[in-house]
C-alpha cells in the first residue's frame, strides 16, 4: 500500500474564464471542510471503467481516514473488476451543491496495519452498523470542491 500523501497544494481550478472563476484566493475552499465533508459522508459514487473504457457508476459505502478513502467491493462486483484491470477512478459525493470529488488511483487493502483496520472497522460500525471493511483504498492525486459556484471552486493537488 502507498504511504499516505502528505497535505495538498490548494489552487483554483483550470476552469475558462467566461465561467467567472476569480484568479485569487479568495473565498477558496478550506482544506478543513473538504476532510469534514468526505469524513462525515455515508455513501460515495464511485466512477471506474469497464476495460473497454465504458464508465460504470455506483454508490458505495467508505471512510474517509489519513487522506484515503477506503471503500468495499468484492471480487465479482463490476466496479471491483474494472479497477483490477484500470486503478484510475473518482469518487464524489451526494450534493451537487456541497461539492467533493475525488480523483485517484485504487490500490488493494490489503494487510492494512491493525490500528487502521481497527479505525476503518470502527466507522463502519458508526456509519452503517456493520459490514465487511475496506477491499480497495482511493489514493487521490486531486480533489475539486465547491459551495458557491463560481465564487468558491477550489483544487487541492497531491503531488
Amino acid at each position: 500500500m502507498t504511504s499516505a500523501p502528505h497535505e495538498p497544494r490548494r489552487t483554483r481550478p483550470d476552469i475558462p474564464k467566461e465561467y467567472g472563476i476569480p484568479d485569487d484566493e479568495t473565498d477558496m475552499v478550506e482544506r478543513g471542510w473538504v476532510v469534514e465533508q468526505l469524513t462525515s459522508a455515508r455513501h460515495y459514487w464511485l466512477i471506474t471503467s469497464y476495460p473497454d473504457g465504458r464508465p460504470h457508476t455506483v454508490p458505495s459505502w467508505g471512510s474517509w481516514i489519513d487522506n484515503r478513502l477506503y471503500f468495499s467491493g468484492g471480487d465479482m462486483t463490476r466496479h471491483a473488476k474494472n479497477l483490477l484491470v484500470n486503478p484510475t477512478m473518482i469518487a464524489h459525493l451526494e450534493s451537487g451543491d456541497r461539492v467533493v470529488i475525488v480523483y485517484g488511483r485504487a490500490e488493494r487493502a490489503n494487510d492494512l496495519p491493525p490500528d487502521l483496520l481497527a479505525r476503518i472497522e470502527a466507522d463502519y460500525a458508526v456509519k452503517y452498523g456493520a459490514g465487511e471493511g475496506a477491499q480497495f483504498a482511493l489514493i487521490p492525486e486531486k480533489v475539486l470542491a465547491w459551495t458557491t459556484y463560481p465564487n468558491t471552486p477550489t483544487r487541492f493537488l497531491f503531488d
